[in-house]
């Protein structure tokens, strides 16, 4: 790696799911960021998934980039101990900020957001507009569905199967680690 820092963008959800799994993938993955020395650049919250994998980076000596919109200050708890923290007018706004700040992009479990997040930068991925790896830390099989669903895509005809290629799939933070030790070397 080189002497630059290297930023990953982690997209999750600002609940900690149902299974403990997610909240242990979570910190697992702020502690991996961490020891790698990636900055962590996320959405601000200090709450569920979200507040996991920023405590836990701190915790471990990481840096932080949080950026989060005006209206979800109160409701995802904005995190204020991050090294860098952006209050942005809109969540476009959030993800752009985001987005240009980071070098590859995580996905863990999480809900409509995350799912807004991804699709956003595997379509940019799609056009052309960044080649930055985007993986999906596939916690108890969370993203199988998602995975099946882009296979059922490009099955009938309304993408390329190079579609799929744009995507990884880790099954655990140490199949992570791996992917993105490749990706940002």
């Amino acid at each position: 790696m080189s002497a630059t820092v290297k930023s990953v963008c982690v997209y999750c959800g600002s609940r900690d799911g149902a299974h403990p799994a997610y909240a242990a993938e979570a910190e697992a993955t702020g502690q991996m960021l961490a020891r790698n020395n990636w900055r962590l650049v996320y959405g601000a919250g200090d709450v569920g998934l979200m507040g996991r994998v920023a405590r836990s980076c701190q915790q471990a000596g990481g840096k932080t980039f949080g950026v989060i919109p005006t209206h979800l200050m109160r409701l995802e708890v904005g995190k204020r101990d991050l090294d860098s923290f952006v209050i942005t007018e809109t969540m476009h706004e959030r993800k752009k900020v985001m987005f240009m700040n980071a070098d590859a992009v995580v996905v863990l479990p999480g809900g409509a957001g995350s799912l807004d997040e991804f699709f956003e930068a595997l379509t940019w991925r799609q056009l052309g507009l960044h080649s930055k790896r985007i993986v999906l830390l596939n916690t108890e099989g969370y993203w199988d569905p998602l995975a099946g669903l882009v296979d059922h895509v490009i099955s009938e005809g309304f993408a390329d199967a190079s579609l799929r290629d744009y995507i990884s799939i880790a099954p655990d933070v140490a199949a992570l680690e791996t992917t993105l030790r490749a990706a940002l070397s």
